[in-house]
């Protein structure tokens, strides 16, 4: 499929990549464009050679933020019938794991994109941050609710309500991303993790991002019976046996994925 917004490629056996692609606003985020990440995402979730998805910017911008010009003409009518930007902010559906390669500015919707990801390469040169509050608005995105669990409420409210932005290093020291690259070779840090991931039990993998999501939805009784039914679903798969009978054999396990 031919996009208008973003680029889409497979860099890697297992790996699905969508970058976006609007450099000269520093990739800003679009209600175009964000249906374009939706499609990709829905195209690369169905595709079986994709085990993994990787979504990126470029070297100055993850994203930036929301299109400003096309928000400041948006009313609350608007707003409340057709959804704007909030409508394409929903990547809850995608069930295989999405990685944000995170390079230079990752602002406002650029923020809540990465964290709606399952985990966050960042380079050195990254910056996250919250800055809605200029604009005389908050995040419409998952922000107040994704920054808060990952980064705790003392600083999550320190970085909506003043505008703080987060450097990589930090970002890492508050959990907010898994580990943090050199700028030369983020983007490869982040393929190199989507096909770790992409070489196990896919249906095992969507069990496992499943459970742990719930982990922020549901209270720890329920969450535990949730993952306690996915731990007996899996006993009824063809790759449970292949990686027992692996184990047990010392080989490496050839999955099918079913």
């Amino acid at each position: 499929m031919t996009y208008e917004y973003i680029i889409t490629e497979k860099p890697a056996e297992g790996v699905g990549l969508i970058r976006l692609n609007r450099p000269k606003a520093l990739n800003a985020l679009s209600t175009p464009l964000l249906h374009e990440v939706g499609d990709a995402l829905r195209a690369f979730d169905a595709d079986d050679s994709v085990g993994a998805i990787v979504l990126t910017g470029d070297d100055r911008a993850f994203a930036a933020g929301a299109d400003i010009k096309e928000m400041s003409g948006t009313s609350f009518s608007d707003m409340l019938v057709n959804g704007g930007l909030i409508e394409a902010f929903d990547f809850s559906k995608i069930t295989k794991p999405i990685i944000a390669a995170v390079s230079g500015f990752a602002l406002g919707g650029g923020c809540e994109i990465a964290m709606m990801c399952d985990m966050i390469v960042a380079s050195e040169t990254a910056v996250f941050g919250q800055p809605e509050i200029n604009l005389g608005i908050i995040p419409g995105g998952g922000g107040t609710q994704r920054l808060t669990h990952a980064v705790g409420k003392a600083l999550a409210m320190e970085i909506i309500l003043t505008d703080r932005r987060l450097s990589a290093q930090e970002a890492l020291h508050y959990g907010l991303v898994n580990r943090v690259v050199a700028p030369e070779v983020y983007l490869q840090e982040a393929i190199k993790l989507a096909q770790k991931v992409a070489s196990k039990s896919r249906v095992a993998v969507r069990i496992a991002k499943e459970a742990i999501n719930k982990a922020y939805e549901l209270s720890l009784r329920e969450g535990l019976e949730h993952e306690v039914r996915g731990f007996k679903l899996l006993f009824g798969t063809e790759d449970r046996q292949e990686g027992m009978n692996a184990f047990v054999e010392k080989r490496p396990p050839q999955w099918k994925h079913r």
